[in-house]
């Protein structure tokens, strides 16, 4: 059993054969999915699909690079997080990649969802691109280690690996992973603890190899697992049972507290 612990299945990516993509995903033995939403807007649509399929959770976020704007109030990001089989805060983080100016705005949207997290004792989905130094000064100075939550789509380097395991967050590798210049990566991937790692897709973006290129689902996410067993000389049978018990850990013991 696989779960692909990060994906966007609720994107018009996926409108057309959202059904055949999850008898896809079944076939693969990826048996449970998580959905991050990225906008407020998207919040009931990742809540349906999650109230209506076995297997998919859902995360209630607003993503770094959405405008000032869309920051969400912290009354509105309660009561979603509130909601049936919503099990984590985000996406959220910081991303001075794709955003440029004055970015405290990002900083105290970052703030509020790491807020709600510990309101809510769910954990928090961390997105963090070319902001390595103050998504960790955010996640010490808002003790975000009371909730926890994971890294996802992880590609700093093993200082900040240790960092964060330290704060007792998990790590999520994509497909990223695969790829052949992702060395200094897959150097990072081979000292993770077992206990401490996901896998996902992010799909639809980040197709694994050998499909990088085409559109990403969670059927792939056996792609990184295979490559991770295989990368840190371990069974896939393992590897696959230690994430599935990783993600239940962090995130649905949420649904019985």
């Amino acid at each position: 059993m696989l779960i692909d612990s990060h994906c966007h299945l609720d994107f018009e990516d996926f409108a057309e054969d959202r059904s055949a993509i999850l008898e896809r995903a079944q076939a693969a033995g990826v048996q449970e999915i998580l959905i991050a939403a990225v906008v407020q807007k998207h919040w009931p649509r990742v809540q349906v699909l999650a109230a209506e399929n076995t297997g998919i959770w859902a995360a209630a976020g607003v993503h770094p690079n959405e405008p000032e704007a869309e920051t969400p109030s912290m009354d509105n990001l309660l009561a979603a997080l509130s909601a049936e089989k919503v099990v984590a805060v985000g996406e959220t983080g910081l991303d001075y990649f794709r955003s440029e100016g004055d970015l405290r705005w990002q900083q105290e949207r970052f703030a509020r969802h790491i807020a709600a997290s510990k309101a809510t004792g769910k954990p928090v989905i961390v997105h963090t691109r070319e902001a390595a130094a103050d998504t960790l000064g955010l996640l010490r100075s808002e003790d975000a280690r009371a909730s926890g939550g994971v890294i996802h789509c992880f590609t700093e380097n093993w200082e900040f690996a240790r960092a964060v395991l330290d704060m007792g967050f998990y790590i999520s590798l994509s497909g990223i992973v695969t790829f052949k210049k992702s060395l200094d990566l897959q150097a990072v991937a081979r000292k993770l603890p077992a206990d401490r790692l996901l896998v996902e897709t992010d799909s639809p973006y980040l197709a694994p190899t050998p499909l990088r290129g085409k559109r990403n689902e969670p059927a792939y996410v056996r792609h990184v697992a295979q490559f991770l067993a295989e990368l840190r000389a371990e069974s896939f049978a393992d590897l696959a049972q230690q994430t599935t018990d990783n993600f239940h850990h962090l995130f649905t013991r949420t649904v019985a507290a």
